[in-house]
């Protein structure tokens, strides 16, 4: 059978129809297809992956099943802690740095017979310098960052779900690009003990799937407390609240029109939409969040900057030498912005149930940058719930996706919402053609 999903995946281990040694091997058989070309991993535990997929086959013939999860190949984003991996951020230094205790995340995906096949690609020290990743619709184009590899990795079913992060953009702008769906949730709900900081601020560990219903099966995992709501029904009268100004003023033309395209769909399938108008403190976000992340990476980096200067990348080393020169009443200016737009972008849901928008300006560009994080690092910046996922519409022959955000803490209705588009669009992840036909 064609498995493409972790809810398919999970329903075939549960009835016998598949073994967790199969879809290690299928993923496998992937990495072996696609790795030399996407390089998506930094490590590829072979042998650990088989070993834990008999080990928990054997759990199941004792009648001992853990959930969704179990038996379901997943990659860790290379700034997360794996007992006896490398943690190497994408430092050179750092390449031999093993940890000696799994993360937070990891003992939960472990707990929920999550089987870890190796570490995904992360730009260095999850910031702003391109990977050595490529993006699977055209290798000629950025993957997006900072969760390059778990993006790239789940669009050719390297793996079945992935872990990232995000401080900017980081997990739904690089889903975006790679035709695949990611989830940051509410700042705070998802654990960020192992993990490598850039910004503690604003610093979300998320998951990367193929669809969100398995966005959500991961967060059910991560999370704590999590719990899920009724999935919404076609005629349920969904509110939608369009906004525009940055969102339209930054977008492509060609994510304009398809973005009219997909809200015409979703009324058509029953939705109302109503167009929001943003807080007036929002004007000031993109310059604002990169001030913040700056000084808080600076305050991480500082003393290993002077020691090893060589060891950063032109693109990180700058935003540290902003954050140091940034003077102190700066900061706190932007700290108080972020918490005063905090509070105002709760009117926003006065009388609506989710914002829609385009998850990026554009699709994805060239391999120089990992792309633009405008339209979604307001949400990192006030730690505000995000789901991504692909339209099913192409430009250039790339993906494009919607974004959907929500309240604070409401992923379950965020979920439901976003599930309920993504069907009455006829959406879901495809492995990119570049791929599938060589």
């Amino acid at each position: 059978m064609t498995i493409q999903t972790i809810h398919e995946a999970a329903a075939a281990v549960r009835d016998r129809q598949v073994t967790p040694l199969d879809l290690v091997e299928m993923c496998l058989k992937n990495i072996d297809r696609w790795e030399s070309q996407v390089r998506a991993w930094v490590l590829v535990d072979r042998d650990s992956a088989r070993a834990e997929a008999k080990r928990l086959a054997d759990e199941l013939n004792r009648g001992q099943y853990r959930g969704p999860l179990h038996g379901i190949p997943i990659g860790i984003k290379d700034i997360f802690d794996v007992f006896d991996w490398p943690t190497a951020c994408g430092s050179k230094l750092w390449a031999n740095s093993v940890a000696r205790e799994d993360c937070e995340v990891v003992k939960r995906l472990r707990q929920a017979g999550a089987i870890l096949l190796g570490k995904t690609v992360t730009t260095q020290f999850a910031s702003f310098d391109p990977p050595v990743t490529r993006n699977p619709w055209n290798l000629a184009r950025t993957p997006g960052g900072s969760s390059s590899g778990s993006a790239a990795a789940v669009a050719t079913l390297m793996c079945l779900g992935a872990m990232g992060s995000q401080t900017g953009g980081s997990i739904t702008r690089p889903a975006s690009y790679c035709g695949v769906a990611g989830c940051k949730p509410t700042y705070g709900l998802v654990p960020c003990q192992g993990v490598l900081p850039l910004a503690p601020s604003m610093d979300h560990p998320g998951p990367i799937g193929r669809c969100v219903r398995d966005l959500e099966l991961m967060l059910e995992v991560i999370a704590s407390p999590y719990h899920r709501t009724r999935p919404l029904q076609s005629d349920g009268g969904l509110l939608l609240g369009r906004i525009r100004g940055l969102f339209d003023h930054l977008a492509a033309p060609a994510v304009r029109q398809a973005m009219d395209e997909t809200q015409q769909k979703l009324q058509q399938a029953g939705a109302f939409v109503k167009e929001i108008a943003l807080p007036a403190r929002f004007g000031e976000v993109i310059a604002r969040h990169r001030t913040i992340m700056a000084v808080e990476a600076a305050a991480f980096h500082q003393e290993r900057l002077a020691k090893h200067p060589d060891d950063y990348a032109p693109r990180i080393r700058g935003l540290l030498e902003e954050g140091l020169a940034c003077p102190a009443p700066e900061y706190q200016r932007c700290q108080e912005h972020q918490r005063q737009l905090t509070i105002d972008i709760t009117a926003c849901f006065a009388d609506v149930d989710t914002l829609i928008m385009p998850a990026t300006t554009c699709p994805a560009p060239d391999a120089s940058t990992t792309g633009d994080p405008a339209f979604n690092s307001p949400w990192s910046y006030t730690g505000l719930p995000a789901v991504s996922f692909p339209t099913g519409q192409l430009v250039e022959g790339l993906p494009l996706a919607l974004q959907l955000v929500g309240d604070r803490r409401s992923e379950a209705e965020l979920f439901a919402a976003a599930a309920w588009c993504e069907q009455a669009l006829g959406a879901r992840s495809l492995t990119p053609p570049e791929l599938a036909n060589r």
